[in-house]
């Protein structure tokens, strides 16, 4: 993949000059008065933001800093949860809505930015990509990220669904708001919502008025982050848009070893967006949006030693072990044995909406085609730089690679292909009435995916040495040296499509002063699904003998000479039972009904009560972990049979109010949610990763979520939220005896306590500016990083304190120019993002947080 290095620069150059030639006015809009009576108005209006949406930026739950002066009272947040834009007071759903002030506080520029803001939604990074990333709501994930299995939260660009974790780690260039939705969204967004959903919303174009924006970062660790924005109308009713992005990093762990360092990141993203209005009441956008990501992944640091059951890697582990570095504390430098290769993510989307608004309805449709490869080299050794322990997939020389095809096998850069199409017809509004509001429509999907480890590629290699379990045998260890080297090629495909209609009304009878809101919804959805794996895994013995090295398939033990270390080794990593999986096909189809039912009553002009109940489901699949072909085996299924689709149901009540003269916002719910048919996997005994799938279990979880914000003074606001989770799994049916072992697993990523909170004092006005001050503050409690309850990955307590010191915007003529000092992670804490305990060298071996890091702000705007 070509680097992003080159156009950086360049690209923020190109639209200063284009912005150049172009012809404008100058604004210069006054500062709204510093004190005076807090007003109320009956529906406040947004805030004077340049966009062309009524949208605004405020969230939920995280106030925005104070960069411009305001009335002392909370402005009115616009969201488009429901498919149509209305007050977030008056949406059924728990729900936080990320606006630009936010974003450019938080350094939000994509969806691996916002865990921090929002409590209840975890976020974490994939084990072998940076770029991947996994997403838990109130409990709710996938831990895994084949492209034979769905994640459990939606996550939706302009209303276009994201199919794939893989690259979400993407920045948006011109991002306007993020909204998450907490809970299952199974009736307006459909399948693989049981969790929530997370929906970026962009900028579209302006057609009043040319405006640029030139956006500047720079911080510690060689940071660079270049943003540019130019708005041009073309015509009364044509307006384009171009952002380019382009951001540099170093990573914050040193690569005392050959190749890159660990964690440096590259990336340059662009986005076309283009508005239209062809005739009265018709409104075209179209969008073309680009990201590519260089970067070098971060190597997991061992903590604990290896001193569980490995299964085939048990003879290996000792040496595993003397070949690695081991630090219960963050370690800024590990080595890499082989050279540390580039990653890379590049991914291209096109969307089309086509709205044509009516007396008493909009009719929309939403068609989009997106494309993404991600590469993904990843070194999961033992840090210490060794080449005699090796868990990689570069070049490997010996006997093993000459005995199995006759030479040495090559660098292999495994990669991820995807494409997906989808269109969607939408049709919302009202009866002339007014009684009932509806959204109604159609959807269809499809995409296909490749994941591609070939050719034959080296998966790990080290001594065999059974000595310390098996006395007796260090004669022959000395003279035969043995080797384990195991050798994958790995070639997987999927075909998925999926169709539904769906439809959601709301009646509000003229009874009680048009006080209550009942609202039914319903989606049937039909899903076909279809994959084929191929997988050979040899797996050799490297000896000495007669002074030669010879390489010895133990797929193929014929030749193996019989002495008692060979024996030994043969029979600990015998392979038998696992199958070789020539072009092996699956295909499995499923249907689902889903319905919503919400009551909701305004008990006062600020403040509603609301009830709802929920189904969702999360689509079925294939585990291409899995062993076995089909059922023929003591399971009784195999990678073939593939698995169901799981259920959720879930019961909310909540409060949306407002208090004392709209100083006050407090947003509350309670929640309960049955799961059923939930998707366990079974890791199997004697293995390193080999799991098998299948819908053995059940599940509840319940929990309270509580948003406050409130404006002391023209000058003071402050705000929290706080999640409380309570989710256990209640039953899990062993495939093999038929028990009840739900006490061998747990959900991960699930804490029990969430809790962030902000502080925004405006404590300076000066002639041209003010200045304000915003401290954040996050605490996540104890979570599991893993399913298996009792392994040694549970993630600790943290918390993180983030301050940004920043200007409103001053007028220079016909330019407004505003400055930001940040720190994040200002009290410099460590702690555990990640964990996993089935590498060879290590029973638990971690990734760490960013450490304290910090920069400046520019932004200029005309």
């Amino acid at each position: 993949m070509g680097s992003s290095r080159g156009w950086l620069a360049p690209a923020s150059l190109a639209l200063s000059s284009l912005f150049t030639s172009a012809s404008t006015h100058a604004q210069n809009d006054e500062l709204d008065a510093l004190f005076g009576p807090a007003q109320t108005p009956a529906k406040p209006s947004p805030s004077p933001t340049p966009s062309p949406s009524p949208s605004i930026s405020l969230s939920a739950q995280t106030p925005p800093p104070v960069l411009r002066t305001s009335p002392a009272a909370l402005e009115e947040i616009i969201v488009t949860a429901q498919r149509r834009e209305e007050s977030l007071q008056d949406t059924p759903i728990s729900i936080s809505a990320l606006g630009e002030d936010e974003l450019t506080v938080g350094g939000i520029g994509g969806l691996a930015d916002i865990g921090a803001s929002v409590p209840s939604l975890q976020i974490e990074p994939f084990p072998t990509s940076n770029a991947t990333l996994r997403f838990y709501i109130r409990g709710m994930g996938i831990i895994d990220a084949q492209i034979t299995q769905d994640p459990a939260i939606g996550v939706y660009a302009d209303g276009v669904y994201i199919a794939r974790s893989t690259g979400t780690a993407f920045e948006v260039a011109d991002l306007e708001r993020i909204e998450v939705l907490r809970g299952p969204q199974g009736t307006l967004y459909g399948r693989n919502t049981i969790g929530g959903a997370i929906n970026l919303v962009t900028r579209r174009p302006d057609v009043d008025e040319t405006s640029f924006r030139q956006d500047v970062t720079v911080g510690d660790r060689n940071r660079i982050k270049l943003k540019s924005v130019l708005n041009v109308p073309l015509a009364d009713n044509l307006a384009v848009k171009l952002a380019l992005a382009g951001s540099q990093i170093d990573g914050h762990v040193e690569n005392l070893g050959p190749g890159g360092d660990y964690g440096d990141r590259r990336s340059v993203s662009g986005r076309l967006d283009v508005r239209w209005f062809p005739a009265d009441a018709w409104t075209v956008d179209y969008s073309y949006d680009r990201s590519e990501i260089d970067f070098y992944n971060y190597q997991y640091q061992a903590v604990f030693t290896p001193e569980g059951d490995k299964g085939q890697l048990e003879l290996i582990k000792r040496e595993a072990q003397a070949n690695s570095v081991f630090s219960d504390t963050r370690l800024n430098a590990l080595a890499t044995g082989m050279p540390l290769e580039e990653s890379g993510t590049l991914i291209n989307g096109h969307a089309l909406t086509v709205q044509r608004t009516f007396e008493h309805f909009d009719l929309k449709y939403i068609g989009a085609y997106r494309d993404l490869k991600e590469s993904f080299y990843t070194d999961l050794g033992g840090g210490a730089g060794s080449t005699a322990y090796r868990l990689d997939t570069h070049r490997y020389d010996g006997p093993a690679a000459t005995s199995l095809q006759g030479g040495p096998t090559p660098l292999v850069i495994p990669f991820i292909a995807q494409d997906q199409s989808s269109h969607e017809l939408q049709i919302v509004g009202s009866t002339p009435t007014g009684h009932i509001d509806y959204v109604a429509g159609l959807f269809w999907f499809e995409e296909s995916a490749v994941e591609d480890w070939q050719p034959m590629v080296h998966q790990f290699s080290a001594a065999a040495n059974p000595v310390a379990t098996t006395p007796g045998l260090g004669e022959l260890v000395s003279a035969l040296g043995p080797r384990l080297v195991a050798f994958n090629r790995i070639f997987n495909e999927i075909e998925n499509d999926s169709s539904a209609v769906f439809g959601q009304a709301t009646w509000t009878p003229q009874a009680w002063q048009r006080r209550l809101h009942l609202t039914l919804g319903y989606r049937y959805s039909r899903d076909k699904r279809f994959a084929r794996k191929t997988k050979q895994a040899p797996t050799f013995v490297e000896i000495n003998q007669g002074g030669q090295g010879i390489g010895i398939n133990l797929g193929n033990p014929l030749p193996l000479p019989s002495n008692p270390l060979t024996d030994l080794i043969f029979d600990n990593v015998s392979l038998a039972g696992a199958d070789t999986f020539d072009a092996v096909p699956g295909q499995i189809k499923f249907s689902d009904s889903s319905f919503s039912f919400v009551s909701a009553f305004d008990y006062s002009d600020d403040s509603n009560l609301y009830a709802k109940y929920v189904e969702a489901y999360k689509s079925g699949g294939f585990n291409t972990r899995d062993p076995h072909i089909d059922g023929n085996n003591e399971y009784g299924f195999g990678f073939g049979d593939g698995f169901d689709k799981e259920k959720v149901r879930s019961w909310e009540i909540g409060l949306k109010s407002l208090w004392l003269q709209r100083r006050l916002r407090l947003n509350a719910s309670a929640f309960y949610t049955d799961y059923r048919d939930m998707q366990i996997n079974f890791i199997l005994a004697g293995t390193v990763s080999d799991t098998k799938t299948t819908n053995a279990g059940k599940a509840r979880m319940w929990g309270l979520e509580t948003d406050a914000s409130v404006v002391l003074s023209h000058n003071l606001r402050l705000s929290g939220s706080y999640a409380y989770l309570n989710a256990d799994i209640t039953q899990v049916t062993d495939a093999l005896s038929g028990e009840n072992v739900a006490n061998q697993y747990q959900f991960n990523s699930a804490p029990e306590h969430s809790v962030a909170a902000h502080i925004d004092w405006t404590f300076a006005h000066l002639q041209r500016t003010s200045l304000t001050l915003n401290l954040g503050y996050q605490y996540t409690s104890a979570r599991e990083g893993g399913a298996n309850a009792g392994a040694p990955v549970d993630l600790p307590a943290f918390d993180l304190v983030n301050a940004y010191l920043g200007t409103s915007p001053a007028a220079w003529g016909r330019w407004q120019i505003s400055a930001g000092l940040w720190v994040r992670n200002l009290l410099d804490s460590d702690h555990e993002i990640s964990a996993i305990d089935n590498l060879p060298h290590a029973d638990r071996a971690v990734l760490w947080n960013e450490p304290r890091t910090y920069g400046l702000d520019l932004r200029v705007t005309f």
